[in-house]
C-alpha cells in the first residue's frame, strides 16, 4: 500500500488531535513551519506531503505536545518514512490505480487507497451489484450509461481497473460481505442476457470462502437498509496500538462521495448491518434464488 497508508493516516489523525487540542489553526501551524494550510491538511488527512522531520518537531513544539506524545509522534513518523523508503525502493511510490486516474472521478482515488489497505468490506446495495462482484459486460453497460461519450479505449481501461481490483478476491486477500436488495438481481443495465451473465458470475463468486452474498427479499418488510441506503464499510488490519486504522463508511452519490469515520456513526452502520443480516436470506438460500432466476431467464 502506497500513497495514503495506514501509518500515514494514523500519524495524521494524531497530529490533528494535538493541533485541535492546542487550538491552533491550520494557518498558524503552516506559518510555523513555512508551509501552506493545504499542506497541513494533506498531512492530517494522511496524504503524502513534503514535510521534513525538523518541521514535524517544530509542529510538536507549537502544539505543546508532552514528552510522551512527542515520542509517540516521532515513532509514528519514523514508521511513515521507513514505509515510504521501502515503497520507493520497490518502485511503488504511487498506487497502481493512479495509472487510471484520468478515467475515474477524482473523489474515487481516496476510496481506492482505502480499499487497497482494507482486509474486510461489507457492501450494502439497493440498486446495482457491488463493483468487486460485477461481471465485465455488466460493468460495461454501466459505463456506457453513465459516460456515454467515453472512448472504447478508456472503457477498456476502466474494465481493466475493475478486474485488477477484483483480483484480491481471487487471491483470498480480501473478505467481502455483500448484502443485496432483491432489486439488485432484477435491474438490467445491459439487458436480459447481460443480467444472466452477471447472475452466473455472482453465483460463482459466492462459492468462494472469502465472499458472502446474501439477499434481502422485498417481502422482508421494514429493515435498516431502507434507511441507510447503499454504502460500503471498510475495515483494516490491526497494527501497533497507535497505528490502528479505524473503519470507514463510504457512500457514493451522483456528484460525490462521503467518507464517514466517527465512532458513533460507524456504530450505527454496524447496527444496520446486523439488522439486515437478521432478515436476509442465508448464503445457500441466496445461491438457490440466483440460480432460479438464471433458469427462468434462460428458458
Amino acid at each position: 500500500m502506497t500513497g495514503s497508508t495506514i501509518p500515514r493516516r494514523a500519524f495524521g489523525r494524531f497530529l490533528r488531535t494535538l493541533r485541535e487540542r492546542s487550538q491552533k489553526s491550520m494557518l498558524t501551524a503552516g506559518l510555523a513551519i513555512d508551509v501552506s494550510p493545504p499542506t497541513i491538511l494533506r498531512l492530517e488527512d494522511g496524504l503524502p506531503s513534503k514535510v521534513s522531520t525538523p518541521q514535524i518537531e517544530k509542529l510538536l513544539d507549537v502544539y505543546q505536545a508532552t514528552s510522551t506524545e512527542r515520542a509517540e509522534a516521532l515513532e509514528m513518523w519514523d514508521v511513515v518514512k521507513r514505509q515510504d523508503k521501502l515503497a520507493k525502493a520497490q518502485g511503488q511510490s504511487k498506487g497502481w490505480w493512479q495509472g487510471y486516474s484520468d478515467v475515474y472521478k477524482t473523489y474515487f482515488d481516496h476510496y481506492l487507497r482505502l480499499e487497497a489497505a482494507a482486509t474486510c468490506l461489507t457492501s450494502h446495495q439497493l440498486v446495482l451489484v457491488p463493483g468487486l462482484l460485477q461481471a465485465s459486460e455488466y460493468r460495461r453497460a454501466i459505463i456506457r450509461a453513465t459516460v456515454p461519450d467515453m472512448s472504447a479505449v478508456d472503457t477498456e481501461r476502466l474494465l481493466e481497473l475493475a478486474a485488477r481490483r477484483q483480483q484480491r478476491l481471487i487471491d483470498d486477500d480480501l473478505n467481502l460481505v455483500a448484502l443485496l436488495s432483491e432489486s439488485v438481481l432484477l435491474h438490467q443495465p445491459g439487458g436480459s442476457s447481460v443480467l444472466v451473465g452477471q447472475l452466473l458470475h455472482l453465483a460463482e463468486m459466492s462459492e468462494r470462502p472469502n465472499v458472502s452474498v446474501r439477499v434481502v427479499r422485498h417481502g422482508a418488510g421494514m429493515h435498516p437498509g431502507l434507511i441507510v441506503q447503499s454504502f460500503t464499510l471498510l475495515e483494516f488490519p490491526s497494527m501497533a496500538t497507535k497505528l490502528v486504522e479505524p473503519p470507514v463508511v463510504y457512500a457514493e452519490g451522483a456528484e460525490g462521495a462521503l467518507y464517514l469515520e466517527r465512532t458513533d456513526v460507524i456504530d450505527r452502520y454496524r447496527q444496520a448491518i446486523a439488522g439486515m443480516g437478521a432478515v436476509a436470506l442465508s448464503e445457500e438460500a441466496t445461491r438457490d434464488l440466483v440460480w432460479k432466476m438464471v433458469r427462468e431467464r434462460s428458458a
